[in-house]
This record gives structure tokens, C-alpha cells and sequence, in this order.
């Protein structure tokens, strides 16, 4: 407990540098940016003093200086205008400049970015600079916006991590279980075979003996099934017809008369890779959650179908259907409708035919208060 605690301390803290070191990022950047901003403005202001100064200039005048000023500036898109009208261009691409519609727009966009630099040139007289922001302050701009994307992603796969190894480590606890749960069965299965062969040497009713084999048998089955949680099971070429019946027949047997049973195959068999433990759980699955959806009384079919080289199980309820945007959430681990459940019976389902039969599950169609039809999809042996 004391490790566990640690372990959530440290990663608390991580966490909190994390996202310290990130904040002073984006606070240096921030600063940076005015910094550079305001560097630009001074740039600017004395671009507007050279302006003024060569406006005013006459044959004694110095223009040396505000000629090099004028040359410096290479970066830094500038429009003057004087009475509304653009007088000058500096450092825009001469597309612009030549169409007076994308002018404007360039100009409104400048005005968006700063505040323009208004120079008196002579008294009553004013021009007015309007200037953007250069392509290095652009870049730092959204520099902040890239890091935190970067930030996020990174985030979202150390997240993607954690919880793939923490479902992994689950994983790893309920096949322990599960195999556990096999083993501790075992003993007193054991012990139920000997006390059936006790009643039958006195001479009990066959018929009483013979159910309670079927239900120890049915117990070897499930037994069998858990111990294969977590571990790759071995494949036989098998009759699909046969073995889906079989456990189709067991279930019809089990369940009340208020469910109205039927069953649709080819009459040749169809080899199909599979192992007859695990497709008897997987029908059995299906077939109960038919009939909790219907509570007990309606009408299940289960139809077997060739096309090309795959085999189709349909199984069709008259139950009370799933929304369709509960079609891939009811496969999910923990999900379940009922007021008691794991919702782990279609999961392992899904499982079942997808990792360990390389087959697919889905549910075919639903409608409320209608039915539904849960499809598997397995491959014939050609």
C-alpha cells in the first residue's frame, strides 16, 4: 500500500513539473514575442523619422542615413497612406500591390496587427504608416501553438501507454483468476464423479444418474473453458453444423418453453479451424444474452450460412434491441445494460472469435423493441 502510494506521489509530481516547465515555456515565449514586438515599433518609429526627414529634405539635407534606414528593413511589410490613400509600399509582394482589392485587404489586415505610426511630415499635414509583423515574429507567434500540440500529443501517448499496460497487467490478473477459478473447481468435480458412481452401484433411477452426468459434464466443459483464459488453445477441424447444434440443443433444453427455439443449417458439413470449447462458450454467450434481451419469452433462430468462403451465424431475438450507437460499446469490458453483470460475456465473445478464430462479431441489425441479430464470421476449410 505504502509502495502504491509512492508510486501515485511520484507521479503527481511528474505531472505538476510537467506542466511547470511547459508554463514557463509559453511564459519566455510570450515575453520574447513583446520583446520583439516592441523592437519592431522602435524600427518602425525611426523608419517614420527617415520618412519625415526625406519628405522635408532640401539640396543641404543629409539623406545618407534615412536612405540606409530605408534599405534595412527587409522583413517588415509597411503601407503608407496619406487622406485614405496607399502612397507607398514596402516589403509586400507586388501581386498585391497591383491588384487595389487585395491592397485594401492586406491594409485592413495590417491594421488588425498594430497601431499605426502617424507622421506630421509639415504642420496640418499627416501620412499615416501601417505596418505587420516580420516573418520571424510571425514563426514566434505560433511557436506557443505548436508546443502545446507537441505537449498534447506527447501526453496522449504516455497516457495510451499507462493504460495499455495497465489493461495488460488486468488481463494477466483475470486469466489468473480464471485458471485459479478452473483449478478450484476441479476438486470437488472429482469428488462429484465418485458420488455418482456410488448412486449408480445403488441401484438409483438411471434417468436421475444420467442428468446428473449431463451437469458434470457440462461443469468438465466450463472448467475447460476458464483454464484456456490467457493461453493460445489448440484448433481442430471441425464440423461447424454439428458443433454449433450441440450446444444450441443444450441451451434449448436448459431454458424455458416460453422461448420459441429454431434451427437453420446446411445439411453438409462445413470444416471450420475452431475449438469446440471455446465456440460452445461463444454460442452460449449469444444465445443467453438473446434471451435476457427478451426477458425470458419470444422467439430466437439460429441460421448458419455459406457464402464464398465464410460461414455466417446468425442469431435472431425478439428482444428489446441496442441503439445503434450501442452497436461496438456493448463488446467493450464492463459495459452492460442489466442491473446486475460484469459485462464481460461479450467481450470474451468477441475475443473468442476475433484473436483466437481470426473470425469477426457484430451486431448485424437492431431495432428497439424489435430484435437484434449478432453475427460471427468464421472462414471455411477449402
Amino acid at each position: 500500500m505504502q509502495f502504491s502510494d509512492r508510486r501515485n506521489t511520484t507521479r503527481w509530481i511528474i505531472i505538476f513539473a510537467s506542466f511547470l516547465i511547459v508554463s514557463l515555456i509559453l511564459w519566455n515565449t510570450y515575453t520574447f514575442f513583446q520583446i520583439f514586438k516592441n523592437e519592431e515599433r522602435l524600427k518602425m518609429n525611426l523608419w517614420a523619422n527617415a520618412q519625415k526627414t526625406f519628405i522635408n529634405a532640401n539640396e543641404t539635407t543629409d539623406v545618407e542615413l534615412p536612405l540606409q534606414i530605408f534599405s534595412n528593413n527587409t522583413s517588415i511589410p509597411i503601407i503608407l497612406t496619406e487622406n485614405d490613400s496607399i502612397i507607398n509600399t514596402v516589403n509586400i509582394d507586388d501581386i498585391i500591390v497591383k491588384d487595389k482589392d487585395k491592397a485594401v485587404d492586406f491594409l485592413h489586415n495590417l491594421k488588425n496587427e498594430n497601431e499605426p505610426i502617424v507622421i506630421e511630415y509639415v504642420p496640418g499635414k499627416f501620412q499615416k504608416l501601417y505596418y505587420g509583423n516580420s516573418s520571424l515574429l510571425n514563426k514566434l507567434k505560433y511557436y506557443p501553438v505548436a508546443l502545446v500540440l507537441i505537449i498534447v500529443l506527447f501526453g496522449g501517448l504516455v497516457y495510451n501507454f499507462y493504460r495499455s499496460t495497465k489493461m495488460a497487467t488486468q488481463n494477466k490478473l483475470w486469466a489468473g483468476m480464471a485458471k485459479e477459478t478452473a483449478h478450484q473447481i476441479g476438486t470437488p468435480l472429482s469428488s462429484l464423479i465418485g458420488w455418482v458412481e456410488i448412486l449408480k452401484s445403488e441401484a438409483v433411477e438411471e434417468s436421475t444418474t444420467i442428468e446428473i452426468e449431463k451437469d458434470i459434464e457440462r461443469l468438465q466443459t466450463i472448467t475447460d473453458r476458464f483454464s484456456k483464459i490467457g493461453s493460445e488453445p489448440k484448433l481442430e477441424n471441425k464440423d461447424i453444423v454439428a458443433e454449433t447444434q450441440q450446444s444450441y440443443d443444450y441451451l434449448q433444453s436448459r431454458f424455458s418453453k416460453q422461448i420459441e427455439f429454431s434451427f437453420q443449417a446446411p445439411q453438409t458439413k462445413i470444416m471450420v479451424l475452431l475449438n469446440p470449447t471455446l465456440h460452445s462458450w461463444t454460442i452460449e454467450n449469444l444465445v443467453k444474452n438473446a434471451i435476457d434481451a427478451m426477458k425470458g419469452k419470444g422467439k430466437l433462430a439460429l441460421e448458419i450460412k455459406q457464402e464464398g468462403d465464410l460461414v455466417k451465424i446468425n442469431i435472431l431475438d425478439t428482444g428489446a434491441g441496442i441503439q445503434k450507437k450501442q452497436f461496438k460499446a456493448i463488446f467493450e469490458p464492463g459495459f452492460t445494460t442489466k442491473k446486475r453483470g460484469w459485462g464481460l460475456g461479450l467481450s470474451l465473445t468477441k475475443r473468442i472469435v476475433e484473436e483466437y478464430h481470426k473470425g469477426t462479431i457484430k451486431v448485424l441489425q437492431s431495432e428497439i423493441g424489435k430484435g437484434t441479430t449478432m453475427q460471427v464470421i468464421l472462414k471455411k476449410i477449402v
